[in-house]
C-alpha cells in the first residue's frame, strides 16, 4: 500500500509514492514492506520489498536509488543509478533523469519529496530533527535550483512521520531548539510528565508544524502535508519510537520515492 499528495498527484510526467508497511513479504517485526537495507532484515526480502517498490513507480530495480543516510543537511545530485551495497552518504538527492527513482527511508523522521513539474527536476529529503535544524530542507531546494529548478515553482509534500502528540524530547533538545531560534517555542508543548509536576524541562515536539514552516519560510511553491502520524498507526507505518519503548531488537523502514517518467 501506498500514500500520495495531492498536490505532486496533479503534476504531469512524475510518479511519487509515500509506501507503508503493508505489501511486501518481511515477516515479524519488519512485517511486511521493509524497505531498510540497513536493517537486520534478509536482505533476499528486503531487496524484493524494494523491487515491488520500484514497479510501482514504473521503473526498474536497478534504477530505485537511496542513500546511507546519517541525519546530515548534505545533498547528492544524481544522474544515474549505483550499487546499493556501496550507498554514498546523504540524506537527501536531487535528480533531472528520467526513469530514476530517488528514495528517502524513514520510521518516524519526516520523509519530503520536492518537484518543479516545468523544470522536471525532482528531490528526496529524509529530515529528522537534526537534518531539518541544521538545513536539510534548505540545501535540497538549492541543489534543485542550481539544476534549472525555481523555488517558487517547487512542490513540496511531507509523509508520515511521529506527531507532536507522540514525540516527548527533554530539556537539552528544548534548549537547542530555543537557542537556535526563539520562534522555535511555537512548536514545543509541555508534556504531561510536566504538567503533572513530575519532570521539568520537557516538551511535545511539533516535527511537522516546524518542518512545513521551514518550507514555507524557504519560498517554495505549496506545501502538503499528510498528516499521519508514525507512532499512533501500528497497522501502516513502522515506527522506530514505538521499538524503543517495547524493548523491541529492531524495526523496520519505509520508503517514500519520486520518479520522472521517461
Amino acid at each position: 500500500m501506498m500514500l500520495t499528495s495531492v498536490n505532486l498527484a496533479r503534476l504531469s510526467g512524475i510518479a511519487h509514492a509515500f509506501f507503508t508497511r503493508q505489501g511486501g513479504v518481511s515477516e515479524g517485526v519488519y512485517a511486511s514492506l521493509n524497505g531498510g537495507l540497513g536493517s537486520g532484515d534478509e536482505r533476499g526480502r528486503v531487496l524484493e520489498n524494494r523491487k515491488r517498490m520500484a514497479g510501482a513507480l514504473g521503473v526498474s530495480p536497478e534504477s530505485f536509488a537511496t542513500v546511507f543516510q546519517v541525519h546530515s543537511p548534505d545533498v547528492m545530485v544524481i544522474d544515474k543509478p549505483w550499487d546499493e551495497g556501496v550507498r554514498p552518504i546523504a540524506d537527501a538527492l536531487v535528480t533531472r533523469r528520467p526513469g530514476l527513482a530517488i528514495a528517502v527511508s524513514s520510521a518516524d523522521c519526516g520523509p519530503l519529496l520536492f518537484a518543479d513539474e516545468e523544470a522536471r527536476i525532482i528531490g528526496a529529503a529524509h529530515a529528522g530533527w537534526k537534518g531539518a535544524l541544521t538545513g536539510v530542507i534548505e540545501a535540497t531546494i538549492a541543489s534543485m535550483e542550481r539544476e534549472g529548478a525555481q523555488r517558487h515553482r517547487i512542490h513540496a509534500a511531507l509523509g508520515p512521520m511521529i506527531s507532536r502528540a507522540a514525540y516527548e524530547v527533554g530539556p537539552e533538545f528544548k534548549a537547542r531548539f530555543l537557542e537556535a531560534d526563539a520562534e522555535n517555542a511555537r512548536f514545543l508543548a509541555p508534556s504531561t510528565r510536566q504538567e503533572e509536576g513530575q519532570e521539568e524541562g520537557h516538551a511535545m515536539f511539533d516535527l511537522p508544524g516546524y518542518i512545513a514552516a521551514r518550507l514555507h519560510e524557504a519560498g517554495v511553491g505549496s506545501v502538503d502535508d499528510l498528516g499521519r502520524c508514525t507512532y499512533g498507526d501500528e497497522a501502516l507505518f513502522f515506527s522506530y519510537r514505538r521499538m524503543t519503548h517495547r524493548g523491541e531488537t529492531d524495526y523496520g523502514r519505509h520508503l517514500s520515492a519520486i520518479a520522472l517518467m521517461e
